[in-house]
């Protein structure tokens, strides 16, 4: 079966979310390390978002079906979430997946390349990366906190305000939403 995936780290040393660039203008990337093999994909932030939410419900299940496992410390620094270089991705995100091996106590994610039109016809290439359940927390939290980081949120519009302004097109002539 691993021949299907182009990278399996099954177990990872590592892995986290970062991101590359000014507020508004910012990269995601997901990487993983298994021993010296390093590898990073660009994902978008909400899929940063989405990943983080099913990480919290997919533990939140585990914890509810198996109390006596815990989860055990997941407190990890900025410093040990910081990507590492060198940042060269191998591929566009285009769908992930998430599940668990009970028997094995490890939380599975698989993400596949996101399929391009000039070559729609091309197999798209796999990875799938084993973590503990602490890792998985660690990631999701890195996840969320990093796309909370992001430009505030306009209350009129709902549209990101950036550092240099904002035009709101809930302002020019129209009235704010009711609430």
């Amino acid at each position: 079966m691993t021949d299907q995936f182009r990278f399996d780290f099954n177990p990872v040393n590592h892995i986290t979310i970062g991101t590359v660039g000014p507020t508004g203008q910012r990269t995601f990337y997901l990487q993983a390390r298994r021993g010296r093999a390093l590898v990073t994909f660009v994902l978008e932030k909400e899929q940063a978002r989405a990943l983080a939410t099913a990480i919290e419900r997919l533990l939140e299940e585990i914890a509810r079906r198996a109390p006596q496992l815990g989860l055990g410390t997941t407190e990890f620094s900025e410093a040990e979430m910081r990507l590492e270089e060198p940042i060269a991705p191998e591929f566009r995100i285009g769908q992930m997946s998430l599940g668990y091996d009970a028997d094995r106590d490890l939380v599975v994610l698989v993400v596949q390349e996101m399929a391009q039109e000039e070559a729609p016809d091309r197999p798209l290439a796999t990875a799938r990366f084993w973590t503990t359940r602490q890792q998985a927390q660690a990631l999701s939290q890195q996840a969320a906190r990093l796309v909370a980081a992001g430009r505030p949120i306009c209350g009129n519009c709902g549209q990101p305000i950036d550092p240099t302004g904002h035009f709101c097109p809930r302002r020019n002539g129209h009235p704010p939403p009711e609430i």
